[in-house]
């Protein structure tokens, strides 16, 4: 299972659709190694900065165009993203000689319509500020703000999933050997009805904690996390930082439960992981995209296992 950080797709503090093709296919180049070493591959992305970027056109369109909600953005940024990582890839399973197709499936995930969370925003969305410059979008635009490494960045609702809606799709298609991309920047969040019928919410739920629920549910054995920086870090940002090559699901429960690990950005990376491993996993890796055919074989990036090993 490989989840594909919406921020890996930035580049430069831009997010125009150059840069992300640009992005994707250096993705694409290492992840089709996993395919020619004998995986299955399952994908996910995320969405932060890209449904912020659909926000603020809400915004600044607002006079001229209705406003979408965010289920509905969600659901938008799904379908772009998802093509775009379907270019990429099939450009690349094409010059490797790989055949196997790429589909991307439009995909629900069902959250708790009185989960907390979504009283008490966490997840980041769209580009960073400086603070004066946030502060100042706050109050004239309405929204909630947070640190995010250095930069001020808008927070939206991010409740917990609780299942995924097209799973017998999405396991149809992976047992008939399709390349998947399912759950796009957490999936489009939807509360089930007495009925049984969904009802959209305005949140962004977590792509890394969707990405462990859906490993688990196809009994993957290993997660493998893409993001913005090569490896996991201890007191990060700070002259004390310390980068971590492995860790036991242990170490990274107490370090999380110490505070190290933000809940906007590598907090529910960690809680994935150790959701993922405590649930049979194997194990997990964290890295950027750069490193990811290092990491796959130990010599970058973070790792996270169930158990002790030798250092």
């Amino acid at each position: 299972m490989v989840a594909i950080g919406g921020n890996s797709l930035v580049r430069n503090g831009r997010l125009d659709v150059e840069g992300q093709q640009a992005a994707l296919r250096e993705t694409a180049a290492h992840v089709a190694g996993f395919v020619t070493g004998g995986w299955g591959i399952v994908l996910t992305h995320g969405n932060g900065p890209q449904v912020g970027l659909n926000l603020l056109r809400n915004e600044l369109a607002g006079q001229a165009v209705p406003p979408a909600p965010l289920d509905v953005l969600g659901a938008e940024t799904q379908g772009a993203i998802g093509y775009l990582i379907q270019q990429a890839f099939a450009e690349e399973f094409r010059r490797r000689g790989i055949g196997k197709a790429v589909v991307a499936i439009v995909t629900r995930v069902v959250v708790d319509g009185h989960d907390p969370a979504l009283d008490h925003p966490t997840k980041f969305v769209g580009l960073g500020y400086p603070a004066a410059e946030a502060q100042r979008l706050a109050r004239e635009r309405g929204w909630n703000v947070a640190e995010d490494a250095g930069s001020w960045r808008r927070v939206v609702p991010s409740p917990q999933p609780l299942g995924i809606v097209e799973l017998r799709a999405i396991r149809a298609l992976v047992h008939r050997g399709f390349v998947v991309v399912a759950a796009g920047g957490g999936g489009i969040p939807v509360t089930r009805g007495a009925d049984g019928s969904f009802r959209g919410v305005e949140a962004v739920v977590d792509k890394d904690l969707v990405a462990s629920l859906l490993a688990r549910d196809l009994g993957a054995e290993r997660l493998v996390i893409s993001t913005s920086v090569p490896k996991v870090a201890l007191n990060y940002g700070t002259p004390q930082q310390r980068d971590l090559d492995l860790l036991t699901v242990e170490e990274a429960r107490r370090y999380l439960d110490a505070g190290q690990f933000p809940p906007g950005s590598m907090g529910p990376k960690i809680r994935a992981a150790v959701e993922f491993l405590e649930h049979g996993g194997r194990d997990v890796i964290i890295t950027s995209p750069e490193w990811l055919g290092r990491a796959m074989d130990g010599r970058a990036g973070t790792r996270i296992v169930g158990r002790t090993e030798p250092r």
